[in-house]
């Protein structure tokens, strides 16, 4: 038996070893549990693989992304064995791997019922006690469309084959590696065949290495995305390395799902979504009204103090503005139906930037109005999928504090620059404070506009003007707009989570299809560098990010009722009447609770609305010209004199710090 020269790879430590042939990757690391699958010349394998000559091996922990990726498709697998069991006439669709966790489509009969998944749980306990081993076996095509002649959906994907990845997200899970692959579960004892799927790999040696997992949900989903094609039913799950990072897991999730802004909207009286309006659009009640007011208000301060000049435009637009900016042939798939009117098409807008255009074109420009800042509320509208629309986090009417920034290139770096510490300071004053940057190039992708040398000119000056702020710096390659480069701003909220928060981009192509010019120094007509920048992104989603963030607690000057008088009976209610009065005099929202209910229960509803101060009055209070607060964490000051309440109040809100 001859032997084969191997180098393993860990981190940067090489080392060169020499083993028989035939021996495995499993081999090479036997005895180490937390490896799972194995990097072999950039392609990730089965432990099972055998090495040949010269191969360089990296091991992959289960607790990598690659390790997850593998333990949770694996678990997929188990899963759709286990329906299959359950439910014989299930048809597999697919099984991919997802952020923390895994799905599986099934076309059946009859909905999933939150029983069926329980059963379906034990039985994949019972699989993954059963130790059968993931074993691969490459086929052609014509063996895999007839050992699967049963199965349509998985036909499909034989068919499209290299294109199947692009064609149905998730596919690129089953097919488009350039060999088909089926992998068996085969029963640990003799050897027989239990089930099987199409599946590109790899997988974790045995069932038994799936160490915790729970089913989540079912949902219904249509085949490759499409509402054209059949619906089919998914089931979530999720897979973790340990039973104690389950449990974190699941924690979290109680924790997130404690916070989820449409359960508050409702339970704070903040907003809704009425079905007479239709799905993704949402209006504001007063409560609600206040925060968004105030997230505005302040919004506009700071923008008015960095130089920007405010706009307003329409919400429809003639079909010819979209098509000269390139949102048609780019973006049609996300844009409202034209409504066809005087023999024209027009359309709800989707974007702010084309008609910002207009105003720059409106009149001659000169250098010495450069740089120049407009900035808009600006409602938008977006045709998202039925599937996709989640609350006020993707919505299908949405305002964007969109601003679009004309300069001249030689501006364009401190513009940048200053535009990017703007944004952070801003979202720091919101309570936000925890960031890192991303940024967003262009691929070999045709989608892309304008030439090699001006992507290449812009993200290099977005790159310089990121590495300024000293925070992580995450590439995304192909991740660009169409137009160009950009920078997002991402946040991790209060529980770790992270949301796509500010973005700025710069764009060297509509100033060119727009025709947009200013006269130069030196009296030429020289075409501007635009900048694209939303900084909340959407109010709407910018308030539920927030919402979210507190649990529906906001600092003070966010606080849609700032201060609630508490009288400890019916003859206190005048004296924190007339406190109240002092407050709004001061600009500051305060109400008096008068109704019957008993003092207990009014603090109980005060702490269920989450205000900040709760202000009780009593005999002495009234005897002293003082109050008592009571604040959201339980706590109570007694005796302050009425002034210094005042002022306590007051000074939360100015300074916007949480109480």
């Amino acid at each position: 038996m001859s032997d084969v020269r191997v180098i393993i790879q860990r981190d940067s430590e090489r080392e060169e070893r020499v083993v028989a042939t035939g021996t495995t990757t499993a081999d090479l690391f036997a005895g180490d549990r937390s490896i799972v699958a194995a990097r072999v010349g950039g392609q990730l394998k089965d432990l099972a693989y055998q090495p040949a000559e010269g191969d360089e091996i990296e091991p992959v922990e289960i607790t990598s992304q690659d390790g997850l990726d593998i333990l949770r498709h694996s678990t997929a697998h188990v899963m759709a064995q286990a329906v299959q069991e359950l439910f014989p006439e299930a048809k597999l669709g697919i099984g991919p791997p997802i952020k923390d966790g895994f799905y599986y489509d099934f076309d059946v009969e009859t909905p999933f019922h939150p029983d069926d998944l329980k059963r379906i749980e034990k039985k994949m306990q019972e699989i993954q006690k059963r130790g059968q081993w993931f074993s691969r076996r490459a086929v052609t095509d014509e063996e895999a469309r007839e050992e699967l002649s049963a199965e349509p959906y998985k036909l499909e994907l034989i068919g499209l084959k290299g294109s199947a990845a692009d064609a149905a997200e998730g596919a690129s899970a089953e097919v488009g590696a350039g060999e088909l692959t089926i992998y068996d579960n085969l029963d640990a004892k003799t050897g027989e065949l239990c089930w099987k799927d199409l599946c590109r790999g790899p997988h974790l040696p045995t069932t038994r290495n799936i160490p915790a997992f729970k089913l989540m949900r079912s949902a219904a989903a249509y085949w490759r995305g499409s509402e054209k094609n059949p619906q089919l039913q998914r089931i979530y799950g999720t897979a973790w390395p340990t039973k104690d990072e389950l449990k974190a897991y699941l924690d979290f999730l109680a924790e997130a799902e404690k916070r989820d802004h449409r359960k508050l909207g409702a339970e704070l009286d903040l907003f809704s979504f009425p079905d007479e309006l239709g799905s993704g659009l949402a209006v504001f009640h007063p409560k609600g009204g206040v925060i968004r007011k105030e997230m505005e208000q302040y919004s506009r301060k700071r923008h008015e103090e960095a130089g920007y000049e405010f706009v307003n435009t329409p919400h429809i637009t003639k079909a010819r503005l979209f098509e000269t900016s390139g949102h048609l042939p780019h973006y049609m798939d996300s844009m409202f139906p034209p409504m066809e009117f005087e023999g024209q098409d027009y359309y709800l807008k989707s974007m702010n930037c084309p008609m910002h255009n207009l105003v720059f074109r409106a009149r001659g420009r000169s250098y010495r109005e450069l740089p120049l800042r407009l900035f808009e509320f600006g409602t938008v509208y977006r045709y998202e999928k039925s599937g996709v629309v989640h609350g006020l986090t993707r919505a299908r009417g949405f305002t964007q504090d969109d601003s679009h920034i004309y300069c001249t290139k030689e501006q364009m770096a401190d513009e940048l620059d200053n535009l990017l510490t703007f944004v952070l300071d801003l979202l720091r004053d919101y309570g936000l404070s925890d960031f890192y940057l991303e940024l967003s190039t262009r691929d070999d992708s045709d989608k892309f506009m304008g030439s090699d040398e001006q992507w290449e000119e812009a993200t290099d000056e977005l790159r310089k003007a990121a590495e300024k702020q000293g925070l992580e710096l995450v590439m995304d390659p192909g991740g660009a707009a169409f137009y160009g480069p950009k920078i997002s701003v991402q946040a991790r909220d209060a529980i770790g989570r992270t949301w796509q928060m500010s973005t700025i981009q710069v764009d060297f192509n509509q100033p060119a299809r727009f025709e947009l010019e200013y006269t130069a120094a030196d009296g030429s007509r020289q075409q501007p560098v635009m900048i694209h920048r939303a900084l909340f992104g959407s109010i709407e989603r910018f308030f539920a990010v927030l919402l979210e963030h507190y649990a529906g607690a906001f600092p003070v000057w966010l606080a849609p009722v700032q201060a609630v008088g508490i009288p400890i009976g019916d003859t206190h209610v005048p004296y924190l009447e007339e406190f109240a009065a002092q407050a709004k005099a001061k600009g500051l929202r305060m109400e008096v609770d008068s109704s019957s209910d008993r003092m207990q229960k009014k603090i109980r509803n005060a702490q269920k609305s989450k205000i900040p101060f709760m202000v009780i009055a009593g005999d002495e209070d009234v005897a002293n010209g003082a109050v008592s607060f009571r604040y959201r964490d339980g706590s109570q000051k007694n005796g302050i004199p009425i002034d210094q309440a005042l002022a306590e109040i007051a000074d939360a809100v100015e300074r916007r710090i949480q109480v």
